[in-house]
């Protein structure tokens, strides 16, 4: 009897070959550190969208430092900022606070853009499912969005008087066309052999409707909901122009009476702020809503 044999290897052989994944498996495998990784994406694209404002507040604090536009048309961004805090903390008898005309402006916004977008939404799904209500809705949509803001204030004057009505209608209106024409678009744009799938399945309208429709929408609904969210601030600066006694509009009317730039850019860099603040809740529910679409991510 002989002893057990043994096997000589090559040299280039070993007696186990470390495993390695799958490409598949790979792939798929999350990394580590997933969470802490997108935070610091985000983080870094949050800074990089900040560097064209500060490259601008930099350029307008040089213009104003050298005396290129006199402070009179162009004040600098320390007498900005001063004006700011002082709006902030004290009530004036001519302007009031800063902080209470941005509340009344943000609640006018909010109930403005609240019924606009409402009677957009149910304008175009009842356009988009149908060809009659396509021919009954379409052409007032199509008429209305072509009226200038401006115009229709001595209108509504006349029909709603000088309360808080007409601005809120106005504000409406405005928000109304872009997300009607979006979420219009957006529908008639759902691929048809996704309909048609639910046909197959049997689905009733209202299912195809809300697991089909809507959702296959609903990228273009969401850039209609940014564009209106622009157009309901411009709106709001309209609207406040004609007999309003608070909101960021009234500031901007009381600081052209009483000439006073400053007070009107603090309103108008309000403005900015607030439109930033609305359009990025938009992005971020926009990505957690649309996370499963893969699209082009620019270099």
């Amino acid at each position: 009897m002989s002893g057990p044999r043994t096997v000589a290897l090559a040299p280039d052989q070993t007696a186990d070959p470390p495993r390695t994944a799958s490409p598949a498996v790979a792939a798929v495998a999350p990394p580590a550190g997933t969470g802490a990784g997108r935070t610091r994406l985000l983080r870094s694209k949050a800074l990089r969208r900040l560097i064209s404002p500060v490259i601008l507040l930099a350029l307008w604090q040089f213009v104003s430092s050298a005396h290129l536009i006199p402070a009179s048309k162009l004040p600098p961004p320390t007498e900005v900022w001063s004006t700011t805090m002082s709006l902030i903390t004290s009530t004036s008898p001519a302007y009031g606070s800063l902080q209470g005309n941005m509340l009344v402006s943000l609640e006018r916004v909010a109930v403005g853009f609240a019924c606009g977008a409402t009677v957009a939404i149910i304008l175009a799904v009842l356009a988009g499912l149908s060809r009659l209500g396509e021919n009954a809705v379409d052409p007032l949509m199509q008429m209305l969005r072509t009226l200038p803001l401006f115009g229709l204030i001595p209108v509504f004057i006349v029909w709603f008087g000088i309360g808080e009505l007409p601005k809120i209608l106005l504000i409406a209106l405005g928000t109304a066309i872009p997300l009607y024409l979006n979420t219009f678009s957006g529908i008639r744009n759902v691929d048809a052999k996704l309909a048609e799938l639910g046909r197959v399945l049997h689905l009733s309208r209202r299912e195809l409707l809300g697991q089909i429709v809507l959702p296959g929408a609903l990228p273009q609904v969401l850039v209609g909901l940014r564009q209106s969210l622009g157009v309901a601030w411009l709106a709001l600066v309209v609207a406040e122009q004609f007999n309003a006694s608070a909101g960021l509009g009234f500031m901007i009317s009381q600081g052209t009476q009483f000439d006073r730039n400053d007070v009107i850019f603090v309103a108008l860099l309000v403005y900015c702020v607030l439109g930033l603040l609305t359009d990025a809740l938009v992005r971020l529910f926009e990505r957690r809503a649309l996370s499963w679409r893969r699209s082009f991510v620019a270099q």
